[in-house]
């Protein structure tokens, strides 16, 4: 599993998986709203917070706060 190693626990980083939609939204800007994508992301079935497990929310929420600690930030010309 790819992963990423995080505040003592490791969180798979599959593109469009919860740790990976959390980093993008806070990377582009947008609020903290748990949710991932069953395959590719855009292309596959999107998983919303209402139907999100516990430890999918908390993936999510690791990843907004992985990269809102990074500092990681797109930049708008």
């Amino acid at each position: 599993m790819a992963g990423i190693y995080y505040k003592g626990k490791t969180y798979d980083s599959r593109h469009g998986g919860p740790f990976d939609r959390g980093s993008a939204d806070s990377y582009y800007g947008r609020g903290c709203s748990p949710h991932y994508f069953k395959g590719a992301t855009y292309s596959t079935q999107e998983v919303k917070e209402e139907d999100m497990a516990p430890e999918e929310i908390e993936a999510y929420i690791a990843g907004y706060d992985y990269n809102e600690e990074c500092g990681d930030k797109k930049q708008w010309y």
